[in-house]
């Protein structure tokens, strides 16, 4: 028998969503009533589009509400529930990704994967120093190799300054692709999201085309592909 995926889901309850302006803000409504976080506050942003297009979420569902098939929603509530409270939290938390950095743990051979990690992670690592300060050291080591403190705080300081939303957006960037270097590089506009998911997974398309590769990996691949998208496109609405 199929599994029922939908089985503990909340049966869609409305008909109607809009966006309507209060206060500055733009909230979500279902049925004219504002749609409200985990947390019991208006889920509102300060962007019309970006409010736009968490509504289409809410639109798209069918019988049942699926919140893995929101992830706006899911930055958006982050970033008004969790942020204001856990923000020193997970400001360490991202800062403490930059120890085990993907991009910073290389392959001693074969040389083209060699070459191929250093042609699409170097020019990361470069815009790291050069944009931000910081400056993160590479090893062909598969232990953990401790950065300098010096990077560690440059890291925190960039990502310090970023709003809640901003930060909601880039925690799920580092985390999904597993490399500071990777998420500030879509932050500041030197990745796009092509370039991010080629990054990220550089190492799994390769060996990959070599050996091929199962259903689950595949699907593990494509759900870090949606999630780099989503938060991209969430800070692009947000800052728009």
């Amino acid at each position: 028998m199929a599994e029922d995926k939908t089985a503990g889901l909340r049966r869609r309850f409305y008909t109607s969503v809009s966006v309507a302006e209060d206060a500055g803000a733009f909230q979500v409504l279902l049925d004219n009533r504002p749609v409200t976080t985990p947390g019991k506050v208006p889920l509102a942003v300060a962007k019309a589009a970006l409010a736009e297009a968490v509504a289409a979420e809410w639109q798209a569902q069918d019988e049942k509400i699926d919140p893995h098939s929101m992830p706006l929603t899911q930055i958006a509530c982050t970033a008004i529930d969790r942020l204001p409270i856990d923000r020193t939290d997970i400001v360490e938390l991202l800062t403490k990704y930059a120890e085990t950095d993907l991009i910073c743990y290389r392959a001693a051979s074969p040389q083209d994967l060699v070459e191929l990690q250093g042609r699409i992670w170097q020019p990361v690592l470069d815009w790291l120093a050069d944009a931000l300060d910081i400056r993160l050291s590479v090893t062909t080591a598969i232990l953990p190799m401790p950065q300098d403190q010096a990077a560690l705080d440059a890291v925190r300081a960039a990502v310090t300054p970023l709003d809640d939303h901003e930060l909601a957006a880039v925690s799920v960037l580092i985390q999904a692709t597993g490399s500071v270097g990777i998420g500030l590089a879509v932050a500041g506009d030197r990745l796009d999201v092509a370039g991010a998911v080629e990054a990220s997974q550089l190492d799994e398309r390769y060996q990959s085309e070599l050996w091929g590769i199962d259903r689950e990996a595949e699907q593990r691949l494509r759900n870090i592909h949606a999630d780099i998208d989503a938060a991209a496109r969430y800070l692009a609405l947000h800052r728009s």
